[in-house]
Parts: structure tokens; sequence; C-alpha cells
């Protein structure tokens, strides 16, 4: 690189970091970590485990925001003073380390710029994954277990715990359907762009002919409510049922009428558990994810109205996949939302869906 291109990116990363500056209202997060830390040297603090793990994990979050902000800040200055350096000494090592170096910090801000756009209410919360085959029986249960595995690599990845709420085994091979949990800070803010329908096209292993085949899979994601958001669900309009867990392993498995599903009837909302070995947990999981489901609902109610307000037309979900898994006859996976294309099929399958999600949350922030 020139020194002037040097310096003009320099620049750019300099007014990128005024505008995070601007964004991040430094002194209010600091002035609420203080505030959360002598909370926290109350006596007591830990008896309420839920609220407490709640406040320290707000807590942390800030923190990271703060604590990466400044490492920006820092590792800015350290380039504009080798930058300066080089002016007055053109050393090769000295500039080889330099581009280097630019070139990470750029990945850096390029990550927290993506964080920051996580802003919306339900942005910070875990997640739940649901995955339903459509039609094509063990084809479709086949590339539904390929999704799971996927996102299963994609949560580990990013330092995520994952907990499966619900698991239906396919007849042959594959899935019939999977709910997931997926824990961690901005889970649901990241995931909420693999909500929709995903198309695969491969030679199909189960297919003696060899033939080519097109399968779909719906992908649900879903905020998990706080505990302080208020759902109104009324028990008269809950039909809860009760049955034996189909999972694997655990001595109360099949024994005992452990696993749960809810109906909301005047939605027709159904949600199953069957993590936990207690009926009770399950029922408490269940309402969770049910109080999901109509928040989410109402959104799409609203949304909707919107919509119709300002004269647009939205296709049928089920019709409108947001991203192609070419196998066969050439390798590429394409989010038809954006037009992001990439050939390594494999790495995608593998968990490496950051470009998707990148390009998808920063497609929003252009159309707001």
């Amino acid at each position: 690189m020139e020194l002037t291109e040097i310096k003009n990116e320099l620049q750019a990363m300099k007014k990128r970091l005024e505008d995070f500056r601007g964004s991040l209202d430094l002194a209010a997060k600091e002035e609420r970590i203080q505030v959360i830390e002598e909370q926290m040297a109350l006596p007591g603090f830990w008896d309420d485990q839920e609220n407490a793990q709640k406040v320290i994990a707000e807590a942390n979050a800030l923190k990271e925001k703060v604590e990466t902000f400044r490492e920006l800040d820092q590792g800015l200055e350290d380039l504009e003073v080798s930058y300066e350096l080089l002016k007055e000494e053109d050393d090769p090592d000295l500039r080889k380390e330099l581009e280097e170096n630019l070139k990470a910090l750029r990945g850096k801000f390029d990550q927290y710029e993506l964080e920051m756009l996580l802003n919306e209410p339900m942005d910070k919360n875990n997640a739940i994954l649901e995955l339903h085959p459509g039609a094509g029986g063990t084809e479709s249960q086949d590339w539904a277990s390929m999704l799971l595995r996927m996102y299963q690599r994609w949560a580990e990845d990013h330092g995520y715990t994952v907990e499966t709420l619900d698991y239906l085994p396919g007849d042959e091979a594959g899935i019939k359907s999977v709910t997931l949990l997926i824990k961690g800070h901005n889970a649901y803010g990241y995931l909420k762009a693999e909500k929709g329908v995903h198309r695969l096209v491969r030679i199909s292993p189960f297919d003696a002919s060899g033939r080519r085949h097109t399968s779909f899979v719906s992908c649900e994601v879903l905020p998990e409510m706080d505990d302080d958001i208020e759902i109104e669900i009324r028990p008269e309009d809950l039909k809860i049922d009760t049955y034996r867990s189909s999972g694997a392993g655990g001595q109360h498995v099949n024994t005992t009428d452990s696993a749960v599903r809810i109906t909301h009837l005047p939605t027709n909302t159904v949600v199953t558990c069957q993590s936990e070995r207690s009926q009770i947990k399950n029922r408490e999981k269940a309402m969770k994810m049910l109080k999901a489901k109509l928040y989410q609902l109402e959104l799409e109610k609203q949304r909707q109205e919107l919509a119709e307000l300002r004269g647009e037309q939205k296709e049928i979900a089920w019709g409108n996949q947001i991203r192609s898994y070419v196998f066969h006859p050439y390798s590429m996976v394409k989010d038809h939302r954006t037009g992001v294309e990439v050939g390594n099929v494999q790495a995608v399958m593998d968990g490496d869906i950051d470009v998707f999600i990148d390009a998808y949350l920063r497609s929003r922030l252009n159309q707001a």
C-alpha cells in the first residue's frame, strides 16, 4: 500500500471510531457498570440466582462493549504512530507489519460495527431456533439434520451453549423437527437473519438412480422472553398434554409422562418441550416458548398492518426461500435477500455463516 492509501484508511477508521463513540455513550455505560457492581456487592445478591445471572450477563455485555472500544482506540493510536515512523523512514519490514495490523484492525472494526447494529429490544436475548422439513420425506428430513449440525457448529464457534428442547427423529434418517435454545449475548440478534426457508439441491444419497433432488426446510427463530415482559395468556385458552419423551438416554425417558405439549387455542400455536426429566420444568420452558411465539405473532401482525398501509406486497413465506445450498451440478451457497454467494459449501455446512448474517444485518440498516 502507498503512504497516501494508509493515511486515508487511518482517517476513515478515525471517523468510524468517533461514530462509535457517539452511539456508545461511554459515560452512561460506565455509570451503569458501576451501579451493577455496587448491586452485586450487596448482601443477598445471590439469593435470587436467576436474577443474579441476568445482572451479571448485563454487566459483562456492557464491559465488553466499553473494553472493545478502548482496544480499537488504542489499536488505531498504535497504527498512527507506526505510520509517522514509516513517513520518516521507509522500512519494508515496518510497512509490512503496518499493513498486516491495519487489515486485522479493520476486521475488528467491522465486527464491532456489526454488534452495534444489534440494538433492537430483543437482540441481546437467547434464541429459540426451530427446524421443520418440508415435503419430501427422508430427503428433507436429512436436510434438516444437516442444518441442525450447521447451527450447532456456528453456536459452538461463537461460544454459545446449545440446549435441545424438543427432538423428533425421522423414520429412516434425519429429523422430523427440532427445537434448540441457543444461549448467549446477542444470540437472537444474529440468528434472526436465519429465519426463513432454506433450499438444498444435490444428488440424493437415498435415490438409487442418482437423480438430483431439491429439498426445503423452514427455520423459525424467536427470542427467549424475559420474565419481566408481560404476555397475557388466559388459562382457559390453553390445552396442555403430557406424553413420554422420545429422546435417547436417561433413566426416566419413556417411563414417565414428562414431556409437555401446550396448544394456545385462539391462535392454534403449539409448543413442545421434553429436555427435562421433570414435567414441571418442561412446562415452564414450554410456556416461555409459547410467550415468544405469541410475541412474534403480534409483531408480525403489526408489520403486516404497516405493510398494507404502505401498499407493500408480501410473498407467502414457504415459497420465498432465503438461501439456496447447491451441491450439484456446481458448488455454491447463495443468499437471495442480499445476493451474497459463497463457493465453499462445506465450510458453510461446518457453521461458517457469518458472511450471510453480516450482509443481512447491514442490509436491514440500509433499508431503515
